[in-house]
């Protein structure tokens, strides 16, 4: 069981931050076998969310084995020594619980919400797959099976997923970021129980592992409970090293379309190789978030108005920055042609846009509507149980630390014009980019 949420473009976590430093009263300890935890009270309902992250995903694939990350996470649901296949799933849903797990590039993780009385059960179970998977090899070959025709459901038959697949091959030539994270397909097929076992035995230690709890618990409870389960389990050692090829520096604007008769809504996209949280100097992160806003976010957005409402050479525009990452990573603008407007000309009327940034789009009520928006997004996000969860699991995934998560509001309030208009004119620029086109192809 799995919700395989594997798309390259992560809107979800573009801002996994928390409210401000006044907000839930977060703490964190370590067990004597190196497994993290984190615990966020939440005492309005007598429910938890309970989340294992591991800190590998699928640019931590061993070259030639792409997607072997996301089909260990469809094994992980295969049973173990102590529990059948099954019985983890049946037991949630007989407590009235939900589950599900997900692959990223940088993480894996695996949750369950429940009522409160039975998390003990949970870090039981998930304690028990931490290290006692059984890869069984007659269900090692099947799901092999499931994973490619999840693949072909999702991408083959897809045009707009055909695009954002090389849109991101082409822009990250050397770095796994290009690599999709359900793997290429050549590659799946040669997935096996050798290679699975010798990924779960790599990464899945407690070591390697990130334990949060949000939800009606305190700080002793959960400390309690976690030293009961997870940590039975013997350390390893030290964690696992994860070594990324760096992106080189890019020198050449690059331009892919997709011609197919299944297209029935073109669209012109555009990636953009800029620094992530965890690679940028000084504010540059903060200020491409605030950009993001600003150039996209929604139909007050600077994109929108000069593409759709003034020209009317497009219905629809949109930017984002996928700012939670361990190295490099994209800032996208997308737009759909109007009736009768080329592809070509679409784009020419974004390049214009992007060169008239400094003087039209970096007004004092822009900058502060763009902020006002991210800030409140966290907001909304923080009444969430599980959004919190994933918050703080997916920023200390990716080597941030709890005082960077919650200091990013303020951080977002000190970006100033100057920022944004630097950061536009350093990373938003041909050579750093790849264009696409989606179109209909009529032969």
């Amino acid at each position: 069981m799995s919700d395989d949420t594997i798309s390259d473009v992560s809107h979800m976590e573009k801002n996994v931050k928390t409210k401000s430093e006044t907000g839930p009263k977060v703490t964190s300890f370590s067990l004597d076998n190196g497994l993290d935890v984190v615990v966020i009270p939440d005492h309005r309902v007598p429910v938890v969310t309970h989340m294992i992250w591991y800190r590998n995903g699928s640019a931590d694939d061993p070259v030639g084995q792409s997607g072997i990350a996301h089909f260990l996470e469809h094994l992980m649901f295969k049973g173990t020594t102590k529990h059948p296949e099954g019985e983890f799933s049946k037991v949630v849903s007989a407590l009235g619980g939900q589950e599900n797990a997900f692959t990223s590039f940088d993480y894996t993780a695996y949750f369950q919400r429940i009522a409160r009385e039975h998390l003990a059960t949970m870090m039981e179970f998930e304690a028990d797959r931490m290290s006692n998977l059984l890869l069984d090899a007659a269900v090692v070959g099947p799901e092999r099976n499931v994973v490619l025709e999840e693949r072909r459901m999702r991408v083959e038959t897809d045009p707009a997923a055909q695009l954002s697949e090389a849109m991101a091959a082409g822009l990250f030539v050397h770095h796994p970021y290009g690599t999709p994270i359900i793997g290429w397909t050549h590659e799946i097929e040669h997935l096996g129980r050798d290679e699975a076992l010798a990924y779960y035995n790599h990464f899945y230690t407690p070591e390697n592992a990130i334990l949060v709890v949000a939800g009606d618990v305190t700080e002793e409870e959960v400390l309690n409970l976690a030293q009961r389960t997870y940590g039975q389990i013997p350390a390893r050692g030290k964690a696992p090293v994860r070594f990324r090829r760096r992106e080189p520096e890019p020198w050449a604007a690059r331009h892919i379309t997709v011609a197919d008769p299944k297209v029935e809504q073109p669209t012109v996209q555009r990636l953009y190789l800029t620094p992530s949280s965890r690679t940028s100097e000084g504010g540059d992160a903060q200020a491409l978030e605030v950009l993001a806003e600003i150039m996209g976010g929604g139909a007050t957005s600077y994109l929108y108005r000069k593409l759709v409402l003034d020209q009317g050479v497009a219905v629809n525009a949109g930017a984002w920055y996928m700012a939670s990452a361990m190295e490099e990573t994209r800032f996208s603008l997308y737009a759909i042609p109007a009736e009768g407007i080329s592809p070509e000309n679409l784009e020419a009327a974004i390049d214009a846009a992007i060169a008239n940034l400094a003087a039209e789009a970096f007004s004092d009520q822009a900058i502060e509507q763009a902020k006002t928006r991210l800030i409140a997004e966290t907001v909304y996000s923080s009444d969430s149980q599980s959004s919190m969860a994933r918050i703080f699991g997916a920023g200390l995934a990716i080597g941030e630390t709890i005082a960077d998560i919650l200091r990013w509001p303020r951080d977002i309030e000190a970006v100033t014009r100057e920022e944004l208009q630097s950061v536009a004119r350093r990373f938003l620029t041909l050579n750093r980019s790849v264009t696409g086109y989606l179109i209909k192809k009529t032969d």
